[in-house]
C-alpha cells in the first residue's frame, strides 16, 4: 500500500489540467464514490491489521485533503480564467467610449468661495453654525426680546414651541455662538442657508444664502466697517463699482445702514448689504465688556450678488438643476 500511495502522490504532482473537464476527470479518478482510488483505499483499510490501520488511515486522509486542495486551486484558476475570457469576448475595442461629463461649480458656491478668499486675505476666520436654532441665539441675544416689534420684520419658520426651536432667519446667530466661546479681538466670517417666508425679487422664496462678517476689538469704528465693505465690493465688482450707504434700522446694530450698489445694466440701485456697529446690549449678552470693546457686523445675500455678477434674470433658476444653466460655469474651475 505504501508504494501505491507514493505513486499516487507523484501522479498528483505531475497532473496539470488544461480545462474544467480535465479537472472533473481528476476528481472522479481519485475521489469517485464507486471506483475512486481514495475511496477504495478507505474500503480496504479494514483488511489491514489493526496495528497498521491507524497509520495508513492517517496517510490516506492527508492524501485525500491534498487532492481536494489541489482540485480547489485548479477550479478557482479556471473559473477566473473563463469569467474574464467571457468579458474579453463581449468587449469590442472598436466601439467608441462613453463620454464623461465634466461637472461644474454652482454659481452660489463660486461666490461663496470668492468671499471666503477675500476675507481670509485680511485676517478673517471662516466658521459655521447650525441651521436649526433656539430663540435666544436667533433673537433674544441679538437685542430682540420676545415682545420686540423687530421680530415682525422676519416671518419665521418655527419647528416647535416652548422652547422655541426654529430655522435660523440669519447667520447672525453664528456671531452669538462664536462670541460666547471666544474672547476678543477676533474677525469672523460665516456663510450659510437662512430661512424666511418672504418674497425676494418678486419671486416666492423661503431660503437663501447669507454671509455674515463681524469684527470685535478695541476702538473699532464705523470707518473700519465702511472700508471693509468697500474692499469686498471692489474685489467682487472692480474699483469702478458705485455704492452708497443709507441710514437704516437693525435691532442688533447702532448706528445701522443699508448698502446699495448701482447696476449699470439696468440703471437701478440694488440693496445688497445690511450693516452697522454692534449694539452694546449684544456685546453684554455674550459677556463682552462694551465699555472696552466695540465692533461692526454686516450681512449680504449671496444670491443677489450672483444675480449681478452673472447677469441672471430669475432667482429661481438657482434651484432648478438645469444642466444647461450650470454648464455655463465650467470655466470657473
Amino acid at each position: 500500500m505504501e508504494k501505491e500511495i507514493e505513486k499516487i502522490k507523484e501522479n498528483i504532482k505531475n497532473f496539470h489540467p488544461k480545462n474544467l473537464d480535465d479537472l472533473e476527470t481528476l476528481k472522479i479518478f481519485f475521489l469517485g464514490k464507486k471506483k475512486g482510488i481514495i475511496t477504495n483505499f478507505m474500503k480496504n483499510l479494514k483488511k489491514i491489521p489493526l496495528k497498521e490501520r491507524k497509520f495508513f488511515g492517517k496517510i490516506i486522509n492527508e492524501l485525500k485533503k491534498e487532492i481536494e486542495n489541489k482540485i480547489k486551486i485548479f477550479s478557482s484558476k479556471h473559473q477566473y480564467f473563463n469569467k474574464n475570457k467571457k468579458k474579453e469576448i463581449l468587449f469590442d475595442p472598436t466601439l467608441p467610449g462613453k463620454a464623461i461629463e465634466i461637472g461644474s461649480i454652482h454659481p452660489i458656491s463660486i461666490i461663496k468661495n470668492r468671499i471666503i478668499e477675500i476675507f481670509i486675505k485680511i485676517g478673517f476666520t471662516y466658521v459655521d453654525g447650525p441651521e436649526i436654532e433656539d430663540d435666544w441665539h436667533n433673537f433674544t441675544a441679538l437685542n430682540m426680546p420676545i415682545d420686540h416689534p423687530s421680530r415682525d420684520m422676519q416671518d419665521t419658520f418655527f419647528i416647535y414651541k416652548n422652547p422655541d426651536i426654529l430655522l435660523r432667519t440669519h447667520t447672525s446667530s453664528v456671531q452669538i455662538r462664536y462670541m460666547k466661546k471666544h474672547k476678543p479681538p477676533f474677525r469672523v466670517l460665516s456663510i450659510g442657508k437662512v430661512y424666511r417666508n418672504e418674497t425676494v425679487s418678486s419671486h416666492s422664496n423661503f431660503m437663501f444664502h447669507q454671509a455674515e462678517v463681524f469684527y470685535i476689538d478695541k476702538k473699532v469704528s464705523f470707518s473700519d466697517l465702511k472700508q471693509s465693505i468697500i474692499y469686498m465690493i471692489n474685489s467682487l465688482f472692480g474699483k469702478k463699482a458705485k455704492i452708497r450707504f443709507r441710514p437704516s434700522y437693525f435691532p442688533f446694530t447702532e448706528p445701522s445702514a443699508e448698502v446699495d450698489i448701482y447696476n449699470v445694466k439696468n440703471g437701478e440701485w440694488l440693496e445688497i448689504i445690511g450693516c452697522g456697529m454692534i449694539d452694546p446690549n449684544v456685546l453684554n449678552n455674550v459677556d463682552i465688556d462694551s465699555e472696552i470693546y466695540s465692533g461692526f457686523a454686516f450681512g449680504i445675500g449671496i444670491e443677489r450678488l450672483a444675480l449681478m455678477i452673472y447677469n441672471i434674470k430669475d432667482i429661481r433658476i438657482y434651484f432648478n438643476n438645469d444642466v444647461r444653466f450650470l454648464e455655463q460655469f465650467k470655466s470657473e474651475f
